[in-house]
């Protein structure tokens, strides 16, 4: 599937092969350790490969003899490994999903290293106007990190990573490790989600029946309007709770601890759907740009408009910042 990344890594960060520096070197480690804990080398591994192989033999006998491609037959077999080590499972040759994969695999193999690829590499923007092969690969590309996507997606809402499976379920926790090897980092992202909670009142709920909460009696259908900066910034839970501090989410040694009372996500089962892509989202963006530049404000520029401005989400006032590229 190297090859499909080759177009897409024009546009976005592409894994091991073309990737260089330090994130090449992460990622190399990472790889090769998950596969290692998955069992490649050992015999786990092998006997997975043996009942694939058997599988291949069965289709071949199937054919009794008379001419067939075995093309489709292997490349099922060898991309049904991959898929096994990469999502933990397996797919039915004739499952639908899995042929659109590998016929966008081999469409972006096809193309690879044509005419069309090497003037697309040449002129990526001027080669998005005229038709030819290159768009087929570009749509299987496409086919290939979305079908990616949904699986990664799976692997986080089934919660398994204290028992990886499979390369997913280890490239998730190493992630979880880069986060937790962060712990001011990790606190200071928290603290700014705290501090500058970006809704004016939490979403409206409806009461299911009635409720006594603190001797006020809720009725059944009541609407209710949440008040998250009660919580965020209750002067009970944190020290300074109106001012910028870091150490509210971290403990007397300097590691990270969650906090009951951060909230802004909400709580409960309508708790925010996109929690854990905000979360993801925000660190891998801000420890990039930190890492890649360091910001300040323009010259004769001595401060920022810290007030918000209310709407039904609270935004900052216009600003510029300067971001000034590091040493590499």
């Amino acid at each position: 599937m190297s090859s499909g990344i080759t177009y897409r890594s024009l546009l976005m960060p592409s894994g091991i092969v073309f990737s260089n520096g330090h994130i090449w070197k992460e990622q190399r480690h990472i790889g090769i350790t998950s596969l290692r804990k998955l069992g490649l080398g050992k015999k786990s591994v092998e006997h997975q490969i043996e009942d694939t192989a058997q599988t291949l033999v069965e289709t071949f006998k199937k054919t009794k003899g008379q001419p067939f491609d075995p093309s489709i037959p292997v490349i099922n077999a060898v991309s049904n490994i991959i898929c096994t080590l990469s999502f933990g499972h397996q797919f039915a040759p004739e499952d639908e999903g899995f042929q659109k994969l590998i016929q966008a695999v081999e469409i972006i193999v096809k193309v690879s290293g044509s005419f069309f690829h090497l003037m697309f590499v040449a002129f990526p923007r001027l080669m998005s106007y005229f038709p030819g092969p290159h768009k087929e690969a570009l749509a299987g590309a496409d086919l290939i990190v979305s079908f990616a996507k949904q699986e990664i997606e799976k692997h986080k809402e089934s919660s398994c990573l204290h028992e990886p499976q499979d390369f997913i379920d280890h490239y998730l926790l190493q992630m979880e490790k880069d986060r937790k090897k962060l712990p001011y980092t990790n606190a200071v992202i928290h603290e700014i989600q705290r501090l500058k909670y970006i809704l004016l009142v939490g979403l409206t709920r409806q009461s299911t029946k009635d409720v006594t909460m603190k001797s006020y009696h809720i009725p059944k259908r009541t609407i209710i309007i949440p008040d998250m900066r009660s919580v965020l910034l209750d002067p009970e839970q944190w020290e300074t709770p109106e001012e910028f501090n870091p150490n509210h989410f971290l403990d007397k040694d300097g590691k990270f601890m969650e906090r009951e009372e951060f909230l802004p996500f909400g709580i409960g089962k309508r708790i925010c759907v996109g929690e854990q892509l905000a979360r993801i989202e925000i660190f891998i963006f801000l420890t990039n740009l930190l890492r890649a530049f360091s910001f300040r404000l323009p010259e004769g520029v001595k401060e920022l408009n810290e007030a918000p401005i209310v709407n039904v989400s609270m935004h900052p006032h216009p600003y510029k910042l300067c971001a000034i590229p590091t040493k590499a």
